[in-house]
This record gives structure tokens, sequence and C-alpha cells, in this order.
């Protein structure tokens, strides 16, 4: 597979170690789940980082992972170059004159997958470390686990396998970079068996003609892009009747958006989840019925192995319900 070969490759030619931060710089494209999967099938440790990051965040974040290669494509190489670290190009476009630079189609090329003996690799090494979006501070590093991205991927995806649903097409236009695009939309999709239609980025045309092409059932967003679908309703040009699911994160989502784009998608179900970089991506998802919502502004209830409390902010004591306070989360998936 072409996992398991860039893998071998990663370890046979470009001296990626079991431990060894590695540096996901791109935007979407087939070949980021590739490197993110392989990387961890190495045994190293894949660190995503934003494209839109300037050099001095991204020399930062390199520095604190202590990443020792970076993966990215040539428009972004002048954000890497001061870093004088190894570089693999995902594109095909000749590297400037700059030293350690390898293309991905040359690193793989004839690789031998036959001698290579994977690491031993066990589910409390680390598999990503990701940056918080800083919302409370400076952005840190969030240590992921191999477990807890097993254990984020079968939460995700229960209601699929309770129903007991062939698999579904899901589309991805959010980052990858960012723990939605890759723990709730890529790593669980795949590894339920679902396909996943790949975008560089949202536009609402090009969104809905992958929806008819591609049959898509299932789609993830954030707010700014629901807000978009309740303006654009249901683009009567464009055949959607395969779509059954469209789910929000990453931010509240008012209730009025919610019950416009359950409308303008009768068929759709339309639902609003809650999870943190820190607890890979989720910690609740709300099921309502097709065309309608349980309760329009809920986050929904908490997904299966998820416990939750609420405490005060100063005593730390439990508090009942209808109470403002701190929100503690205990699960498999919580980072470490």
């Amino acid at each position: 597979s072409a996992v398991l070969t860039t893998a071998v490759a990663l370890a046979s030619r470009a001296g990626v170690r079991p431990g060894d931060a590695v540096l996901l710089l791109a935007p979407n494209c087939v070949l980021y789940p590739v490197c993110f999967f392989a990387v961890t099938a190495a045994g190293a440790v894949a660190s995503t980082a934003n494209p839109l990051y300037t050099p001095r965040e991204i020399a930062k974040q390199a520095s604190d992972a202590r990443v020792k290669l970076v993966v990215t494509v040539a428009e972004l190489l002048p954000k890497v170059a001061a870093l004088r670290l190894p570089v693999i190009l995902l594109d095909d476009a000749a590297p400037p004159a700059m030293a350690d630079v390898t293309l991905y189609s040359d690193l793989v090329s004839g690789a031998d997958e036959s001698a290579y003996r994977r690491p031993p690799t066990k589910q409390s090494d680390t598999a990503g470390l990701l940056y918080s979006s800083g919302t409370t501070g400076e952005s840190k590093g969030v240590v992921l686990t191999h477990r807890n991205f097993i254990a984020a991927a079968t939460m995700v995806t229960s209601d699929q396998d309770e129903r007991g649903e062939p698999p579904n097409v899901f589309l991805c236009f959010l980052p990858m970079f960012h723990i939605f695009g890759l723990s709730v939309l890529t790593f669980a999709q795949l590894q339920r068996g679902n396909a996943v239609v790949v975008m560089s980025g949202f536009a609402m045309d090009s969104v809905m003609r992958a929806v008819q092409q591609h049959r898509v059932t299932h789609v993830f967003c954030v707010p700014p892009v629901m807000i978009a679908l309740a303006k654009h309703g249901r683009a009567g040009k464009y055949d959607l009747s395969s779509l059954k699911f469209i789910g929000s994160g990453a931010a509240p989502l008012g209730r009025d958006v919610m019950e416009v784009v359950a409308r303008n998608f009768p068929d759709a179900e339309i639902v609003q989840g809650y999870g943190m970089t820190e607890t890979c991506g989720i910690i609740s998802l709300e099921y309502p019925e097709k065309g309608q919502a349980r309760q329009f502004g809920s986050t929904g209830t908490l997904v299966v192995g998820v416990e939750a409390k609420v405490v005060d902010v100063e005593t730390q004591n439990h508090l009942p319900p209808s109470q403002l306070g701190e929100i503690c989360i205990r699960g498999p998936q919580i980072m470490q």
C-alpha cells in the first residue's frame, strides 16, 4: 500500500526513527493522510501545522516539537528554509537550490517493503503532536497517542455501526492539519472503510458539484459554512439527494441557523458536535431525526465512553444541573 511504501521510504531513506517528530505542512491533498499514517506506522510522531503560519510560527512549533524532517509543498518551501532540516516535497515541482530537498516520488520509488520490519508500537505511544488554537494563551503541543486516535475513531463512527450502514462517502474540505479534519473526518472515516473525497478548501459551487458527482452522504463543516448553506438554499441546479448528514463543530452554532439549514435540506440530519484538540476531536454529538433537531443549539449527549462533570471554577466542587462552571472530561480519547 502507499502507506507502507512511504513508511519504508521514510525509515530507510529519510532516516526517520521511532519517536522522531515529522512536521506536516501542506494543504489538503490525497498524500496528506498517506504521510500521516506512514509517519505513525514508522513509529514516529506526526506534528501538523497550519500552512498559513508565518515562518516564525512554524519555526517555533518545529523547535518545540523537536522536528527532524519536514513534509511540505513547493509553495511553502520559503517558510521552512530557515529551519535547515531535510524536506520531502509532495508535489513534483522542481525544488529550488536548497540542500536536503527530496521529491516524494523519488523518495518512494523502488522502496523495498520485503526487508522492512515495522518497529513495535504500543497504543500508549505518541502518534500525533498537534498544536492548540491558543484560546487561553500561546498555542501548546497536544500529545495524542495511538489509543487516543483509535478511541476517537470508534466514538465518531459508532452511530453508523449501530445502524448497520454500508460504507458512506464523506466530503473533506476542512483542513487536515486541524483535529476536526484529521481525526473526525480522515482517520475515523477511513478506518471504518468510508470513502473520503478530498478538497483543498470550501467554495459553495465546488462543494455542491462534488456532492452530486461523488454521491456524497456526509458533510462535516464549521459554522461559517453552515451560514452559507442557510443562505444558499438547496442549490436547485445540483442533485443533492445523496446527502443525508450535515454536521457542524469547532465553534458554537446558533439555533436560527440550524433551523434554516434543516428546512433547506429536509432529507439530511442536521447535527452539532463538541470536541477539542485535547479530546482528539470528540466529546459529544447530537443525533436528531431527519429534517429536524432534537434541541437546536445543543451539542447533544456525550458519546459512548466519555464521562463529564461541571465543577465550580474556584472550589472545584461538583455543580448541580443548570449551573455555570468548568467542564471536566474523562475518556480514552483524552490527550496525555
